[in-house]
């Protein structure tokens, strides 16, 4: 029989260990705190997270550890070992930096640290069709080094021509690189590795070598490597909205058509894109590329072209920067279209602004969701956005997955930038930035068809919400800084 004295020694032997397991938490909290209070970017984000470490150490510091920690010191120091400091320089030795244009947009060259370079051309590749028969025929054309770098890789038809294509040029000599992002590419089975670098492909995920993140696996959700770059030899460049799966090609029965977008450039700026791949390689592998510049610099075109590449590792938040600025300067137009629109404070003001002094703002977003809390959230905030006159349009010809900028017949913006916080603050992304009259046409005539696909949101619409989905799209709202 169990007596008074041994429940009494069980209490008190769990007590102890309840009070070790609390004063971890709590320490573990207080380290959070301190970390949030020393790398703070805003104030409202900042107090929300002390004040659940304090009031909720468990779960808070956990999630604070997934979400609020940012540990990309080490990815700062790799861009300086990759020359990002030198750009500008090397830029003015090549004879390629277009000082006109720079003159004329020097927040966005701040930000990129790289100058407008003139000598490209620019394809518009409307589809996935178009992308990969442009991206397959530059794999086949490569001669010297192939690099190639998608949020999402899957194992499926599509994945596997891509796979069947690197792996032959790596054995007739090419250097041929393969970066996928850790959790976009949840799904890559280690076969499909495997196999590729049998055959002599070299194939990292971006966070491989960095333990902590890989300890956390799918759970170290919030920053993620979302660019999508094929450059080969050095002179072809590709970027935009597409990744590696039959659905970018309209052939997933769950989303039937996908409206996406890509860019092909030929010239100097693929050298501005394979710049910031060596940068992503270096943090995922430890091995510093060599730069290897085409032995003979060609100019293919006329165009000026600016490469920015932003991400976590920025101090501030460079490419919200870059985006605020066209906005504030719009005085016709602003076309946006993104899948995703989750907008920050500054964003949304200065939209209200634009509409306010006569410019033509249009958001062009999808009709249908892909992941749903952030389509419910985006509701939240495109509904604002009819409330205070600004035009929304809702694409009704399959799924848009497009991230396309067009600011009156100055500037356009061609990449994998979402108009999220996410894509702003914690993605690691990339943006081709236009100014040639030639492509901003394209541009134009390529959106003004997507309009006629799609249906406007009006203010009766927003009224009449049921108020259980309205509740709904609230609350995804509070999601906002990590969605």
């Amino acid at each position: 029989m169990i007596g008074i004295d041994d429940i009494l020694r069980t209490i008190i032997a769990e007590f102890h260990i309840i009070a070790l397991i609390t004063g971890a938490l709590y320490l573990l909290a207080g380290i959070c705190a301190v970390r949030e209070i020393l790398n703070s970017r805003t104030s409202q984000g900042s107090i929300a997270w002390l004040l659940s470490l304090a009031l909720l150490p468990f779960p808070t510091a956990f999630l604070y550890l997934i979400f609020g920690w940012k540990l990309f010191d080490d990815y700062a120091t790799d861009r300086v070992k990759n020359g990002r400091a030198d750009r500008p320089l090397r830029a003015k030795d090549l004879a390629l930096i277009d000082r006109e244009t720079d003159a004329k947009w020097p927040v966005q060259v701040a930000v990129s640290e790289l100058p407008f370079l003139k000598g490209n051309d620019v394809e518009l590749l409307i589809n996935g069709k178009a992308t990969f028969d442009s991206i397959f025929a530059g794999i086949e054309a490569a001669q010297e080094y192939l690099l190639v770098q998608f949020y999402i890789v899957r194992d499926d038809k599509l994945g596997q021509q891509l796979a069947e294509r690197l792996i032959a040029k790596a054995k007739q000599g090419v250097h041929v690189y393969l970066l996928y992002d850790d959790i976009g590419s949840t799904g890559m089975p280690k076969r499909y590795r495997r196999e590729m670098r049998e055959a002599g492909v070299k194939v990292a995920g971006f966070n491989q070598r960095h333990k902590f993140m890989r300890f956390y696996g799918p759970m170290r959700i919030n920053y993620r490597n979302h660019r999508k770059i094929v450059v080969a030899d050095g002179k072809h460049a590709w970027v935009g909205g597409h990744n590696v799966g039959v659905e970018y090609l309209g052939e997933d029965p769950k989303f039937g058509n996908w409206r996406d977008t890509h860019v092909r450039v030929s010239g100097p700026a693929a050298l501005g894109c394979a710049l910031l791949f060596r940068e992503d390689w270096h943090w995922a592998t430890g091995e510093l590329l060599p730069a290897n510049p085409p032995k003979e610099l060609i100019s293919y075109g006329e165009e000026s072209v600016l490469v920015m590449g932003s991400g976590p590792a920025d101090k501030l938040e460079e490419c919200a920067i870059a985006f605020t600025d066209i906005i504030g300067r719009a005085r016709k137009r602003l076309w946006i279209v993104s899948p995703y629109f989750v907008p920050d404070t500054d964003i949304r003001t200065a939209l209200y602004a634009a509409q306010l002094r006569g410019v033509d703002v249009r958001i062009m977003l999808p009709n249908e969701p892909d992941h749903k809390i952030v389509w419910l959230a985006s509701i939240a905030h495109a509904d604002l956005m009819v409330t205070h006159n600004v035009n929304v349009y809702r694409y009704t010809d399959g799924f848009l997955h497009q991230k396309v900028v067009l600011m009156d017949d100055e500037i356009a913006t061609v990449g994998s930038v979402n108009f999220d916080n996410r894509s702003f603050a914690i993605n690691f992304e990339i943006t081709l930035w236009f100014t040639d009259p030639a492509t901003i046409n394209n541009i134009e005539a390529m959106l003004l068809k997507d309009f006629e696909l799609c249906r406007k949101v009006e203010l009766s619409e927003v009224r009449s919400r049921n108020w259980l989905f309205y509740v709904a799209t609230q609350a995804a709202k509070l999601f906002s800084p990590v969605l």
